[in-house]
């Protein structure tokens, strides 16, 4: 089932997941650990992300350097087969622009299809580390509106390949990123919702937004979109805060603020499982407060823990 017809079909408001992917040389089992938990509330779809490989350089004794290109995780392809092998779930994963050229992320996305895949979510995905801006491939999408266009042209049955002829047509859902704070590459949040609404007219059917810790940000996000001509469903994303740490961690990495009372909250906790606990009410709080004012789903992004999200919605829903 796709996930614009669960959002349109569904009679309240539920839970939806997202999963890391555990490193190259991990048991499956740790995938089947981190989902078995979430089984609990009937999710209607799970999303997974997805990583491109990464390059290293190793030094040699001759003070040059070699060049490394490493996948740390499994493929998406093989992370989407084990968990349709052992769970009756909606899998949406993630398909990415950066490091694949165009006809590698069509041929993944064909892999998808026969795999009898009907959901994705389309991102441009980050700059690898040591790059200070995306760079795309050659071939490569340098925005995800692009790759949400070619998605929507294997929907027609129109392929890159120009000797395809009376291609077969796919029949992809497409989830895109939104960011209540805007994404730290912007100029402003107007312009960033205008490329926002560039997703939504190459096809995107719904939107997921990263995560934030203010409410209210969120709904004048949602405001400031339908102003500007977007339509389709907005899922609020929401984590819980898990350490004192994050406070500033999760800035720096998401380009996200804080607001001061979750601060002082997590500075006056003397214990990991106090602040713990802290980030789950502050979660279970920011959760109630969407479901009153008539969000139509929320999105749990687990990190690979879920059990301080188990807590969470097993509380609010």
């Amino acid at each position: 089932m796709k996930v614009i017809d669960i959002l349109n079909s569904s009679k309240a408001p539920f839970a939806s997941f997202e999963l890391v992917p555990p490193l190259k040389g991990s048991e499956v089992t740790k995938l089947y650990n981190s989902i078995d938990p979430l089984m609990e509330f009937h999710p209607p779809f799970i999303n997974v992300t997805c990583h491109r490989d990464e390059i290293e350089y190793t030094p040699n004794s001759d003070g040059s350097y070699t060049k490394l290109t490493l996948a740390k995780r499994p493929g998406t392809i093989a992370i989407v087969a084990a968990i349709m092998r052992r769970y009756d779930v909606q899998i949406v994963p993630h398909v990415i622009c950066g490091g694949a050229s165009k006809s590698k992320v069509e041929s993944e996305l064909l892999d998808l299809h026969f795999l009898g895949i009907h959901n994705v979510v389309a991102l441009r995905g980050d700059a690898i580390p040591g790059q200070r801006f995306f760079q795309p491939e050659p071939d490569g999408f340098a925005h995800s509106d692009e790759l949400v266009a070619m998605i929507s042209n294997l929907n027609r049955g129109s392929y890159l390949d120009p000797t395809v002829k009376d291609g077969v047509a796919t029949d992809f859902c497409v989830g895109v990123a939104a960011y209540p704070e805007k994404h730290f590459e912007a100029a402003n949040l107007e312009t960033d919702i205008q490329c926002l609404k560039r997703k939504v007219d190459a096809g995107a059917d719904y939107i997921i937004t990263q995560m934030f810790f203010d409410n209210e940000k969120f709904f004048d996000f949602i405001e400031k979109c339908r102003k500007a001509g977007i339509t389709v469903p907005i899922i609020p994303g929401l984590k819980p805060m898990s350490s004192p740490r994050q406070i500033d961690l999760l800035p720096r990495s998401f380009h996200i603020d804080i607001p001061q009372e979750l601060v002082n909250r997590m500075r006056k906790t003397k214990t990991a499982a106090e602040a713990y606990q802290v980030g789950i009410d502050w979660c279970i709080q920011q959760s109630r407060d969407l479901l009153s004012r008539g969000v139509p789903a929320i999105h749990y992004y687990t990190m690979a823990k879920t059990d301080n999200v188990v807590e969470v919605v097993r509380t609010v829903f």
